[in-house]
């Protein structure tokens, strides 16, 4: 193992590295369940290819996980994007209205965007034109990538990551509908029945936000990972004693037997070359555009954000291997897109692996392999509450904002940037987003105050792609 990760070398051992493999998988397990969910319309296109994207999300995340682990030996985590599966549905549903094709066959068409994309990335990546890209980022953007991804994890613990429904409607979120209720009588009033879940979902994302605080106080190796277990006991418990329900009733009608035969009837190698050209070739062009520019800078911002936590930057603020990285998205890309899901990426969760000690691709390897086991045993991957993986997003997230420490507060180009980004990434939940106005924001003031010469030439191209990307193609 040490030969081949270099445990030694980055002074970690086996025993983090699973443990840190393990934490990141349990944070964003959910993305096994949601995925299929959102690609499908949550079953409604049928039983079939809901199991094939269910396999897919799993193999094409097992896939680029493992080449990471193995081309970069990064211990980052990839699966299909969030906010890119929703933007993805969206087209599926577009090619149908245009086309009069089914679901499926639109489906299948929309894959073959990916296939595209993933091409281009693997050019893209080879010739290191993504590499210098990273490298056009101004340092001050660079150093603010991680305080904001730290922010919108805690936006996403305290917000998406749960969602409370009752007769009343919903979603119901923490911040906004609990913390954010002019006083708890009227919160309850407003959620119905959900406020006893929406109270017990509140108090096990604190127990674990402080046990995994305190285990850390203690130099406890895998803090965060045990702050989870007791966060999901915790919730387990209340769900049993005080909503009467049994934790672990869906597992009771849970099937253990991969559907495969589902996966080759709807989604395996199924791209429908004919079908996406019924669009126009100036529509799949722009397609293809959109989710190249997205998933590019959300990849890019991920890692960039995740190694200085690590600190795994060298003195320029470069990563070593990147390049690797890069193309290990590429082949996650790839995959999903010959397995049937949506452009697989480098999952922000991944950080709470890195704060768990996991410094090479050996925790990369942990979680796919985790992934290729949830085939099996999705049913008990599907138990671990969602107010349980909040804690360790929310932790991870306040330890990211440590970056600002370094930003240079007296000078505007890096502060305004860094600040839009801070406010931008959490609202919009787009890392790319959030970089792409920094650099729009840095590259106008710098001409505004005379420095123009101090903006590289890459670094113009990327600020006019975004303004393109944000007021007129696409």
């Amino acid at each position: 193992m040490d030969k081949l990760f270099h445990l030694k070398e980055n002074g970690t051992t086996v025993r983090t590295e699973l443990l840190a493999g393990l934490t990141t998988f349990m944070t964003m397990a959910y993305i096994i369940a949601l995925n299929p969910n959102l690609l499908t319309g949550f079953g409604s296109e049928g039983a079939e290819l809901w199991n094939g994207v269910f396999l897919a999300t799993c193999i094409a995340s097992a896939i680029g996980t493992a080449s990471m682990a193995f081309l970069a030996n990064k211990p980052f985590v990839m699966a299909p994007g969030m906010g890119l599966n929703s933007f993805f549905a969206v087209v599926v549903a577009n090619i149908a209205a245009m086309t009069g094709l089914t679901y499926l066959q639109s489906f299948r068409s929309a894959l073959v965007i990916i296939f595209i994309e993933g091409v281009v990335f693997l050019v893209l990546s080879a010739l290191n034109v993504r590499e210098k890209i990273v490298e056009a980022i101004p340092m001050g953007v660079r150093l603010g990538i991680g305080p904001s991804i730290g922010l919108m994890l805690m936006n996403i613990g305290f917000g998406s990551n749960v969602g409370v429904y009752s007769e009343t409607g919903g979603p119901f979120y923490a911040m906004r509908d609990f913390f954010g209720a002019l006083t708890a009588a009227f919160a309850r009033d407003s959620m119905g029945s959900g406020y006893a879940v929406m109270v017990l979902t509140v108090v096990t994302m604190f127990v674990g936000l402080f046990l995994i605080v305190a285990l850390d106080h203690r130099k406890v190796k895998g803090a965060v990972l045990y702050g989870m277990v007791a966060a999901s006991v915790v919730y387990w418990i209340g769900e049993a004693v005080f909503l009467r329900v049994n934790p672990f009733e869906s597992l009771k009608t849970a099937s253990f037997v991969p559907p495969f035969r589902d996966m080759a009837a709807t989604t395996l190698f199924q791209l429908d070359f004919a079908g996406i050209a019924q669009v126009g070739w100036f529509t799949l062009i722009t397609l293809v555009i959109t989710f190249c520019i997205i998933d590019m800078f959300d990849t890019i911002g991920t890692l960039v954000g995740t190694a200085s936590r690590a600190n795994m930057l060298d003195e320029n603020g470069n990563m070593p291997k990147m390049k690797e990285a890069l193309l290990s998205d590429a082949v996650g890309t790839l995959a999903g897109a010959f397995t049937g899901t949506s452009t697989v990426t480098t999952f922000v969760e991944s950080a709470s692996g890195v704060e768990a000690g996991g410094r090479t691709g050996l925790t990369a390897l942990t979680a796919a392999v985790l992934f290729l086991l949830c085939i099996f045993i999705a049913p008990i991957a599907a138990i671990i509450p969602a107010a349980a993986t909040s804690s360790a997003l929310i932790y991870v997230g306040i330890l990211m904002l440590s970056n600002l420490k370094k930003i240079d507060f007296d000078d505007l180009s890096q502060l305004l940037p860094v600040a839009v980004m801070l406010i931008t990434m959490p609202i919009s939940g787009s890392i790319g987003h959030g970089i792409g106005l920094a650099l729009i924001c840095y590259t106008v003031i710098k001409l505004c105050t005379g420095k123009a010469r101090e903006i590289s030439v890459l670094t113009y191209v990327l600020s006019a792609i975004f303004l393109v990307k944000f007021f007129l193609a696409v």
